[in-house]
């Protein structure tokens, strides 16, 4: 059964002139206003670089935005993912009516309850209470409809201590948790969350993340922008991706977070770890210098089959005689999130004498991996725990959908965990 489509994004285009606060000069509004008084495009919507951000412009004009395409069905959550300067304030504040676009058009059907900023829709001078009312009467609602909710709102932002005191004098955390709670709880088919509730504390992010699954379960719509990427997973079930302006991937969460998360690996397709990658050095003994994953065939690989082994050397430098060394071998999530573990002191429950020298290390993963995107991360130390050299993402990797045999495909859009059990499941009658 096909989805009602609430917002229809139809290449949207920002144009930024760099350097000015305004829509430009004399002169260049002059040139606009002939160009269009002659059927002509606007002139300066052809000038201007891609938002590139590591490349320094030679144009006065940048694209925030460049040709945005997508839809979002009634009860999604969207998660709008990017680095900064993607474009993804830029993108929601044309959605919410805070700024047009220079091109092309959004179509959204109801009314959009935006929370884009620390205080957005507040009056500073106005109480809270004062400020509840108002945001309701710009939604449209009677005043006997906000008063049915108020009691509501207060409860869930937790300052009721406070609702009769100035706005301008509330913290930052208590701003956003009364401008989570409007926004939530009035009428409204979308709710645009922007990247405000990070400086709220973990216990509100926990009450947010669980009221707008509660607003997506009950038919309204999400669009949430957020560099969390535990918050993304839990709350949203599709995600675009914008890298410089324009729309790098569309797709489920998962696989939008996988994108991003791998799109710019810091490890050399060489293996070579690079000097600057970021270590923890401890007493400096010794190194890691090389990690090569393959494959069953021998094959240099950072994609694997579902299913299929996953075979580790790694080269390591000792510097200075170690006569009680532990290796560490962990894979974790794209963001942080540890989930596998191996220890060289656990095979034979003693540490490993390491002289001056190069050594190899070698190591697999059987088949134990669900389909996602991971991380090596290595640790070598004394049997005290003493740090000798620890890194982190030192090389990322896939684990496919797909499987060597077709029987054995990994059907789900989205994983069910991170390891595969091999142990039976039994059933019987009672």
């Amino acid at each position: 059964m096909n989805k009602e489509v609430v917002i229809r994004v139809e290449n949207i285009s920002k144009l930024y002139r760099l350097g000015q606060v305004g829509t430009g000069t004399l002169s260049h509004d002059l040139k606009r206003w002939w160009a269009l008084t002659r059927g002509k495009e606007d002139p300066y919507l052809k000038i201007g670089m891609e938002n590139d951000r590591t490349k320094k412009s030679k144009s006065e004009y940048a694209w925030a935005l460049k040709d945005i395409n997508f839809e979002v069905n009634r009860g999604d959550t969207l998660g709008i993912i990017g680095k900064n300067g993607a474009g993804k304030s830029t993108l929601l504040k044309i959605l919410s009516r805070v700024t047009n676009s220079s091109t092309g058009t959004v179509k959204i059907k109801g009314q959009i309850a935006s929370l884009l900023e620390v205080g957005t829709g507040f009056h500073p001078e106005l109480t809270g209470k004062e400020n509840v009312y108002m945001n309701g009467a710009i939604l449209g609602m009677t005043k006997k409809q906000i008063t049915d909710r108020f009691d509501e709102i207060v409860a869930f932002s937790g300052i009721e201590k406070y609702i009769d005191t100035p706005v301008k004098r509330y913290s930052t955390g208590m701003t956003v948790r009364l401008g989570f709670a409007v926004a939530a709880h009035l009428d409204s088919e979308v709710l645009v969350v922007d990247e405000v509730l990070a400086v709220g504390d973990a216990e509100f992010q926990k009450k947010a993340i669980g009221e707008m699954k509660n607003i997506s379960a009950s038919g309204r719509t999400v669009l949430f922008v957020s560099h969390n990427m535990p918050s993304m997973k839990a709350l949203c079930n599709k995600g675009i991706l914008l890298k410089n302006g324009m729309v790098d991937y569309s797709g489920t969460i998962d696989d939008t977070i996988d994108k991003y998360l791998t799109s710019d690996s810091d490890m050399a397709d060489s293996g070579i770890i690079p000097v600057d990658m970021p270590r923890l050095y401890g007493t400096g003994e010794g190194r890691f210098r090389q990690v090569t994953l393959t494959d069953s065939k021998g094959q240099v690989k950072n994609e694997f089959y579902y299913l299929s082994p996953i075979n580790i050397e790694i080269d390591l430098e000792i510097l200075k005689d170690i006569p009680d060394a532990v290796i560490s071998i962990i894979v974790g999530t794209l963001d942080g999130e540890r989930i596998l573990f191996q220890d060289s002191f656990f095979e034979k429950l003693q540490a490993i004498p390491l002289k001056e020298g190069w050594f190899t290390v070698n190591t697999q993963i059987n088949q134990s991996l669900l389909p996602g995107a991971y991380s090596l991360y290595l640790g070598l130390a004394h049997i005290n725990g003493t740090t000798i050299d620890l890194i982190e993402r030192v090389s990322d990797f896939h684990v496919l959908k797909m499987a060597y045999e077709a029987n054995r495909q990994y059907k789900w859009d989205s994983s069910h965990g991170f390891i595969l059990s091999k142990e039976p499941i039994t059933i019987k009658r009672q």
